[in-house]
């Protein structure tokens, strides 16, 4: 005789990128832009490099690894106090005024009802930790830091960066460890560019949110759910 077992629906996750997604501004850009501000990085190379490692990710033909290690560099040379006190700054002046209450209410609706809520952005862990704390989720997927004997971020990557399909294997892996499998959940997955196809093609329920004009093409033939955050669509 077969026992019928009882069915146990999926465990719905909701992913959120964070950059353009749920803040309106590129958070690992705007640390740059700021480190130039407060004088810790010079003005005329930092920003110019600054802006053309934005325009490859734009493009997405960014060299990850290289970003990184330009984008920690101000960070890793004052060390961590220093580093501590300018990201503390960095938030009270530019990230905490940029984050709407749209955003907020979107994650709180997540959580309320009972979903497991995550954070996957291709931002380094140093920038977005405090970010996610802000937004009350303490579920976060970035690229992950190399750290040397004391503990310290050397500027390398540490596993691998949470970026185009590595945000599948960073997510695959978060699975694993949780003893889930991609069969085992529902998810909605909201991005607002097209460097996140490969999650988005994996998610039940994507959502193209503020997205970029590629991405915004590729919604509307697709049939996929478009949000616009923050404003009217660009």
């Amino acid at each position: 005789m077969t026992v019928a077992t009882a069915f146990v629906p999926p465990r719905r996750l909701a992913l959120f990128d964070l950059d353009h997604t749920l803040l309106p501004l590129d958070s690992d850009y705007s640390w740059g832009v700021f480190t130039t501000d407060i004088g810790v990085t010079d003005p005329d190379t930092f920003r110019q490099r600054n802006d053309e490692f934005y325009a490859h990710y734009q493009a997405g033909t960014l060299d990850i690894h290289d970003y990184v290690r330009f984008a920690t560099e101000a960070a890793r040379l004052h060390g961590p106090e220093q580093a501590a006190a300018a990201h503390a700054r960095f938030m009270r002046e530019v990230i905490v005024p940029q984050i709407q209450p749209q955003a907020q209410a979107l994650v709180r609706q997540h959580q309320d009802a009972g979903d497991a809520v995550l954070i996957v952005t291709a931002t380094n862990e140093f920038v977005t930790r405090p970010i996610a704390d802000a937004f009350g989720v303490s579920e976060l997927i970035a690229v992950e830091l190399a750290r040397d004997a004391s503990g310290w971020i050397t500027g390398d990557i540490a596993g691998t960066p949470s970026f185009r399909e590595g945000k599948v294997t960073r997510v695959a892996q978060w699975l694993a460890a949780h003893q889930l499998d991609w069969q085992d959940v529902e998810i909605t997955f909201y991005s607002d560019s097209d460097n996140d196809l490969p999650l988005l093609e994996r998610a039940q329920h994507p959502v193209a949110t503020n997205p970029n004009a590629r991405l915004r093409a590729l919604a509307q033939e697709r049939g996929w759910r478009i949000l616009d955050l923050f404003s009217s669509p660009v």
